[in-house]
């Protein structure tokens, strides 16, 4: 039976009776078309249109729209998102939770709790897991041992500032013997950044996991097409320069992006981004054509960093802070040789890695060899590459 049909089903259990001024359509648009609460043990099959539904009517909780509801409570885990018309209390609406005294717990047949029908088939249909859902950590194992030294001192310093970001130190602790059972080596680290000590597994980590490549970003190549390079340039600089970097950058299958002082054009050029709006989460890696002084709407206040260069001639502080994070977050940077003040006032070392100086088309042609790699790997400190304890 196709959903559609089920429509008219649904609509002889709405509340409301329907005239003949009810908009139909509006009633069938929010109506949930689902058998499943009358023909027992075909919850299997519904599954899949339970998710358009979600999509469909805006959320997870489609079933408290009124034409929807249940006319007894139910009792749930969902707390926000559209159509919530709940007001509930507590801290934590999952299980278990150690910050709500173990509320909201599951509710027991006494108060009607959901059950699985028992239907014949060879044997009994009951909810039960296999016993390889009691294997929470092999997974994450096989993840942590896949990747590169730098990786996993990435890993390392990311779940070091997350939990540092948690207030509860019981959460530190149980989350740090969660890391123990999956490995040794990252869970010292991370206790060594929080203060704590190092718990000891509560079950071995898994040994007989085999690192897989492909969890890796280290040592593969990728397209470059569609990657976005900044041309950061300003009003001194020639449309002629511009044409030829973006023609390159172009030429290579990836986007430019004009950056300048202000909107609209320069020459016959077409501004995309300006200072104000250019931020550098947006781009792949930036190409420095010029320079620029601080334009008029820089406020050095409120724009960090200060934007001086070493030689004394003042850098855009919004050009510095987008360099100098692109440069962070290990970017590949194509500087031309009058726009080097730039990389002085980021505090960019003009022969770090990753960092090319030269001619635009020169520069486009080693940033598109550097983006296969996707980022500049060899600018991060050198990590042992050990293997790690347990394999």
């Amino acid at each position: 039976m196709w959903p559609a049909s089920m429509i008219r089903a649904r609509l002889l259990v709405h509340r409301a009776p329907i005239t003949s001024a009810t908009r139909i359509v509006a009633v069938i648009a929010k109506a949930i078309a689902s058998f499943v609460r009358w023909v027992l043990g075909v919850a299997w099959w519904w599954f899949s249109y339970i998710d358009t539904q979600s999509t469909r009517l805006g959320g997870p909780n489609f079933s408290q729209i009124p034409i929807n509801r249940a006319h007894c409570p139910v009792n749930d885990m969902f707390r926000d998102g559209f159509h919530q018309h709940a007001v509930h209390g507590g801290i934590a609406p999952y299980r278990p939770n150690s910050l709500d005294g173990g509320n909201s717990a599951e509710a027991g047949e006494a108060d009607g709790a959901f059950i699985d029908v028992p239907l014949p088939v060879a044997g009994e249909k009951v909810r039960r897991l296999a016993a390889s859902f009691d294997d929470h950590f092999s997974q994450v194992t096989l993840f942590v041992r896949s990747l590169s030294g730098v990786e996993r001192q990435h890993l390392a310093r990311a779940y070091t500032f997350e939990l540092g970001k948690c207030y509860q130190e019981a959460i530190r602790v149980r989350q740090l013997q969660c890391l123990a059972n999956v490995d040794a080596d990252l869970c010292a680290q991370v206790a060594k950044g929080l203060g704590l000590t190092a718990p000891e597994p509560t079950i071995e980590p898994a040994t007989d996991v085999r690192p897989s490549p492909a969890l890796s970003q280290v040592g593969g190549t990728w397209p470059v097409t569609g990657r976005k390079i900044a041309l950061v340039a300003d009003a001194d600089t020639a449309p002629a320069l511009i044409s030829e970097a973006k023609e390159a950058v172009t030429a290579a299958g990836m986007l430019p992006f004009v950056v300048a002082p202000a909107g609209g054009h320069l020459g016959d050029v077409v501004v995309d981004r300006t200072f104000l709006t250019a931020a550098s989460i947006e781009f792949d890696a930036a190409l420095l054509l010029a320079a620029p002084v601080p334009a008029p709407d820089a406020d050095p206040t409120f724009d960090a960093k200060a934007g001086q260069s070493t030689d004394g001639k003042p850098v855009d502080p919004r050009v510095v802070k987008v360099v100098a994070e692109m440069f962070r977050h290990s970017k590949a940077i194509g500087c031309s040789p009058d726009a080097q003040p730039v990389l002085a006032a980021a505090g960019v070392p003009a022969d770090a890695a990753g960092v090319v100086v030269g001619q635009p088309g020169e520069s486009v042609e080693q940033l598109a060899r550097l983006l296969t790699e996707h980022r500049v790997w060899d600018r991060f400190a050198a990590v042992p590459e050990e293997e790690p304890a347990g394999t």
